[in-house]
């Protein structure tokens, strides 16, 4: 791809650095960008900034939060004895659209994935044990995608906690295996937390 300026093509590869953003998308957006009053684009450098600078993890689940504590963590409606557990915060947004669950969430960070080479040490594992051996959590929900990895991680924190008087289920097989929860649908996702099933009965399925 010719540029016929080095700002354009500067731009373009920077846009194009993004998840699912290949070099003829970038150029679109940057073209609309410049197509568009120059405020417009301020205002999204500065929301970037801001986002890049001032956003924190919450201290209790370590979802993306303004504040030491998130607003679910900090909702005294909420039931704290119930924690889904979950990989990221696009899980956390897709479980909340469902207004099926009204418990915590503790969110890993990612999934344990040798090939990539991420172990039990790169997660929020730790922190989430603690919390079941503080006898605060009564019952887990282990909401990571039916995937290799996503099995494989539910059964090593399993491991750890089963020592402990702590209930343990995982969503219902409405999601496909091989599914990403971000992508299910707010029906079959509510409808999979409804139901969830004891783990042990999954890991016998």
């Amino acid at each position: 791809m010719d540029f016929s300026s080095k700002l354009l093509e500067n731009a373009v590869n920077e846009v194009s650095r993004l998840p699912g953003i290949g070099k003829r998308t970038a150029l679109r957006l940057v073209l609309h960008l410049l197509k568009q009053p120059s405020d417009n684009t301020k205002f999204l450098s500065e929301a970037l900034l801001h986002l890049r600078n001032d956003v924190k993890n919450c201290e209790k689940c370590h979802n993306i939060s303004d504040t030491a504590l998130c607003d679910i963590c900090n909702n005294v409606k909420r039931n704290p004895e119930i924690v889904c557990v979950v990989e990221d915060i696009r899980d956390v947004m897709a479980i909340e659209s469902t207004s099926q669950f009204n418990g915590l969430y503790h969110v890993l960070g990612g999934k344990i994935s040798p090939i990539e080479g991420i172990g039990p040490q790169n997660l929020k594992i730790e922190s989430l044990v603690k919390k079941v051996e503080s006898g605060e959590v009564k019952e887990l929900i282990f909401a990571l995608s039916s995937t290799m990895e996503g099995d494989t991680t539910n059964f090593y924190i399993f491991k750890q906690i089963e020592k402990f008087e702590i209930t343990t289920s995982t969503i219902a097989r409405g999601i496909s295996v091989g599914d990403e929860l971000e992508y299910a649908d707010e029906v079959t996702l509510g409808r999979s937390i409804v139901n969830r099933i004891p783990f042990e009965q999954s890991i016998r399925g």
